[in-house]
């Protein structure tokens, strides 16, 4: 299942609106704290879809019956890029268990690329749902590898991937890889260029929040 939270008229719209503007980019701290937001809003969606149980709580004037989460998510992110929109989700579900992944794309001289994937963390994932988030979902592939291997051996409830702005490609992949995976976009585009950057997209989400890299 795929939200575009860009369909309903929203202040999402505007956050979107100001990390795809060149003119709004150059504001690193305004970059990240919308891709926070983003990461928020998303959370509060994601939480309707979530098992609640009944608890009794002592007010000052008696008892009240209330609802609370039957268990917490993991929120897992892909590093560097992603730690903003963790973050948002993170700030909602702040009691959850969190998992990182270190990986990133290998580009080869005739221009094809590959994803290298050098570290990971993650607790016990059986019996709990898995929220992971990346700002860009292009081709997929660095998704569906991180994906992949968090969930190997091991059991999710269910599984949602949060991301600013997806390609229709690489929704597409994630589809076909993990059909019960419920994807969440800020907002959807539908070409790819032959180097796999999204277009229009926003560029490199880990450039515009933290400052250019270098790579060998």
């Amino acid at each position: 299942m795929v939200t575009n939270l860009s369909s309903n008229n929203t202040l999402l719209n505007e956050w979107v609106r100001e990390i795809r503007d060149t003119d709004v980019q150059h504001d690193r701290m305004r970059f990240r704290r919308n891709l926070e937001r983003i990461g928020e809003v998303t959370a509060y969606e994601i939480s309707k879809m979530l098992p609640y149980r009944e608890v009794q709580v002592q007010t000052s004037l008696g008892e009240a019956n209330c609802l609370e989460l039957a268990g917490q998510p993991v929120l897992a992110t892909i590093l560097r890029a992603g730690i903003p929109l963790h973050q948002g989700l993170l700030n909602y579900f702040d009691k959850a268990d969190n998992a990182f992944v270190a990986g990133y794309r290998k580009h080869h001289r005739d221009g094809s690329f590959e994803i290298a994937q050098h570290y990971l963390t993650c607790p016990p994932l059986d019996g709990r749902p898995l929220i992971i988030s990346d700002p860009m979902l292009a081709t997929g592939s660095s998704l569906v590898l991180a994906i992949r291997t968090l969930i190997e051996n091991q059991q999710p409830t269910q599984i949602h991937v949060v991301t600013a702005i997806a390609c229709t490609v690489g929704i597409e992949l994630i589809e076909r890889r993990f059909p019960e995976a419920h994807i969440w976009c800020g907002d959807i585009d539908d070409e790819l260029t032959a180097r796999g950057y999204i277009v229009p997209g926003l560029g490199d989400a880990g450039d515009l929040a933290y400052g250019s890299k270098l790579q060998s």
